[in-house]
């Protein structure tokens, strides 16, 4: 009797997580309306809309390098209704924040990669420095006086930048602004020396001359960007910082839901569509299943444990 009560428990489940989902699935995202994360994010609440034939809408929790968001997700039922969209901010928190409310490595399950891609490092039309090399040759010839922008502390744009002052030897002021959007506008005006944007904000400013790419701080070139250098080609050749973005859900998701959420994602992310969509935001797919990407995922918090140390860079 006890084998086929579990049994028939078993199969409730498998059921119900196979008619999942059976109501609105709400995707908190962290970061301003604009903001690379944002546009990547809508776009796959949308694909993930029609592949369910059940609404997924977007709640924007921003603030705080996206730790108010994973806080809020963090703290919600495992039942798979209410799921993260999160870049490198988490992983960045998780090195340098050891006080947060919520612990990324415990409290969060991650689900599914979506997308990776390089940054982009630009500057106004008519800064006086057309490559990283003379970017780097005015920073030291005025140590302290430059200024480089980011979406907010602790985000990815800003450990980018806090990564190459390390490697350059140099001084620069970090601005931290609400979004990625208002850090470009004061980049193109000049007020802002230098910004590593994420490539659906600063790629568009520099096929339209309103911005100038510098570099992509990709190992590699960037494919929408071909004519734009790495940073790595131009001096600092271990430069290297990959803006990623996936979904997350509570760590008290039970595996078969975890499991078949995931590989929902990965179809989406594998449809023409979703390509297409994704590639007219700027942004290149992460190739991995949902292993790899926790995988990934420790891997990076490790990474900007390192850079933090290095920097002693405090982000509370």
């Amino acid at each position: 009797m006890r084998f086929l009560l579990a049994l028939l428990g078993c199969l409730f489940l498998f059921d119900a997580h196979a008619q999942f989902p059976s109501k609105p699935v709400r995707v908190v995202i962290g970061y301003a309306a604009g903001s690379s994360t944002d546009i990547v994010g809508r776009v796959m609440a949308d694909r993930l809309s029609q592949y369910w034939k059940e609404t997924v809408y977007v709640e924007t929790r921003a603030g705080a390098a996206g730790n108010l968001a994973a806080d809020v997700v963090a703290k919600a039922a495992g039942d798979g209704y209410t799921l993260l969209f999160a870049q490198n901010g988490l992983a960045i928190s998780a090195a340098a924040l050891p006080n947060l409310p919520f612990k990324a490595e415990t409290d969060l399950a991650p689900l599914a990669p979506v997308a990776a891609t390089p940054h982009i490092l630009i500057v106004a039309p008519d800064f006086p420095a057309n490559s990283v090399q003379e970017l780097i040759a005015k920073a030291r010839a005025e140590p302290g006086r430059l200024a480089f922008a980011s979406s907010g502390v602790g985000n990815s744009d800003h450990l980018c930048g806090e990564l190459f002052n390390l490697m350059a030897g140099i001084q620069a002021v970090h601005v931290p602004y609400k979004g990625g959007a208002p850090a470009a506008v004061d980049v193109m005006a000049g007020r802002i020396a230098y910004y590593f944007a994420g490539m659906p904000v600063g790629l568009p400013l520099h096929k339209a001359g309103r911005a100038r790419a510098l570099a992509v701080t990709g190992k590699a070139r960037f494919a929408g960007a071909p004519d734009v250098p790495t940073v790595a080609e131009q001096g600092l050749p271990d430069y290297e910082a990959t803006l990623w973005q996936g979904f997350f859900a509570p760590a008290s998701i039970p595996a078969a839901l975890s499991a078949k959420i995931a590989a929902d994602i990965q179809a989406v992310v594998s449809q023409r569509d979703t390509h297409e969509k994704l590639q007219a935001a700027g942004v290149a797919l992460f190739e991995g299943d949902q292993a790899g990407f926790k995988r990934f995922f420790h891997a990076d918090i490790e990474k900007w444990r390192g850079v933090v140390k290095k920097s002693n860079l405090k982000l509370e």
